[in-house]
């Protein structure tokens, strides 16, 4: 199993490009079941997870080709059979993604219940209960979700709790579905946007995304299209505390500020100099890192997928920070980590307090899932001596040659076997 060797002590310096958003990629294949024409998608980020529902897609019938500019065309005219099978959903819970488009397009689907990282329960029951709400026939049995409905038709549809995939699902739902859709309550995250402008440019009619209520009026059929992936904001944020963290200066290429306003304002926080462009942003960390105060909650708060890596800058900044997770109930297991390598951090439920040391000792760690592996290569960058990184195919699922990336930006860091 591969591991990362990372040497501590180096401050990052020099330019890197930021790649294409998993978590609006993913969605976005799975658009590509709404219509028999192709879709081309540009800026498609080299990862495991799109490597997964390439071939969960591929099973199903998904003719896919890609070309040398990292561009990826689907082509869903000659779908065998709507089932999406256990061991290929196992992986990753993104697979749930294809239950409303096959339902939509082809009034049945069979898709296994998901699996996916540790960080605790992400309850499927929201998605079941939108398609039922729209005249879905749904049994779960035998860990199988099996699905009918001649075709769906439009509904109000409030959910209790926000929840991404939730409101991607269904928003690709409603998009061939008789009559309007109303998703009250739904996320506003920039991938929820980017998939809608994605689908509206396929001929879906819908207003509202980045609100909390999104209006779908429902058409007869849908066609092909390209789109280019939005920046991957939470590889944006790693690489910014990264920078911040090893008090080194660095350009970020081929991303957006504006993605993560509640990040940037915590690394200023901080004591980071950050100034953003059109298309780039730049980092330079002169002074001693201050400690902040985390709270995580849906877009536009404060993001989960940053939190760990904030409790490594946390770990070597002056004071005392706590940190509250409101979204998922498992998500300090990398704290247990960072412990071994020397941070001073005590859990109570879902509060962490750290407390900064002046310095951490490079160890062994392991990582428990995709954004922890993250946070312990940052608290690695800062440790002195070497730290190695277990279990990082974790790490492979959601970001595009770390460490590639991070050596040109002056790390020591190396994959071994």
């Amino acid at each position: 199993m591969d591991k990362l060797v990372v040497g501590g002590g180096v401050p990052l310096r020099g330019d890197v490009r930021i790649s294409g958003a998993k978590n609006a990629a993913l969605p976005l294949m799975c658009a590509s079941l709404l219509s028999p024409d192709p879709l081309v998608l540009s800026n498609m980020p080299h990862l495991q997870d799109v490597t997964t529902m390439l071939r969960l897609l591929a099973q199903m019938g998904v003719v896919a080709s890609l070309d040398d500019r990292a561009g990826l065309e689907l082509c869903a005219a000659s779908v065998k059979e709507p089932f999406a099978p256990y061991d290929l959903v196992k992986t990753m819970r993104a697979s749930i993604l294809v239950l409303g488009p096959l339902l939509a397009r082809f009034g049945e689907a069979k898709v296994s219940l998901p699996g996916g990282c540790a960080i605790g329960t992400r309850p499927v029951d929201l998605h079941i209960k939108g398609l039922q709400a729209m005249g879905a026939e749904i049994h779960v049995e035998q860990g199988y979700i099996s699905a009918k409905a001649k075709r769906l038709k439009g509904a109000r549809i409030l959910m209790d709790l926000v929840t991404v995939t939730g409101t991607e699902n269904l928003m690709m739902a409603a998009c061939l579905a008789d009559g309007a859709t109303v998703l009250e309550n739904a996320a506003r995250e920039p991938e929820v946007i980017d998939l809608a402008n994605c689908l509206i440019a396929m001929g879906a009619r819908i207003s509202g995304a980045g609100t909390d209520v999104i209006k779908i009026e429902g058409v007869r059929s849908m066609f092909g299209t390209a789109h280019r992936i939005m920046p991957d904001r939470i590889e944006t944020g790693t690489f910014l505390v990264a920078a911040a963290a090893t008090g080194g200066q660095v350009r970020l290429i081929e991303t957006d500020a504006g993605l993560l306003d509640a990040v940037i304002e915590k690394l200023r926080d901080a004591g980071a100099n950050i100034n953003a462009r059109r298309g780039e942003i730049q980092i330079s960390m002169k002074g001693k890192l201050r400690s902040v105060n985390i709270r995580t909650a849906p877009y536009p708060a404060f993001p989960t997928d940053m939190q760990a890596q904030f409790m490594a800058l946390n770990a070597v900044a002056d004071g005392t920070a706590i940190v509250v997770e409101t979204i998922f109930e498992n998500r300090f297991m990398h704290a247990l980590e960072m412990q071994r390598l020397g941070a001073e951090i005590e859990i109570t439920g879902n509060t962490a307090v750290v407390r900064g040391v002046s310095r951490l000792q490079g160890a062994m760690v392991m990582a428990t899932d995709l954004r922890a592996s993250a946070s312990l290569v940052v608290a690695g960058l800062v440790a002195d001596g070497e730290t190695t990184v277990d279990r990082i195919y974790h790490l492979d699922r959601g970001y595009e040659c770390i460490e590639e990336k991070l050596s040109q930006l002056g790390a020591h860091i190396r994959r071994a076997h």
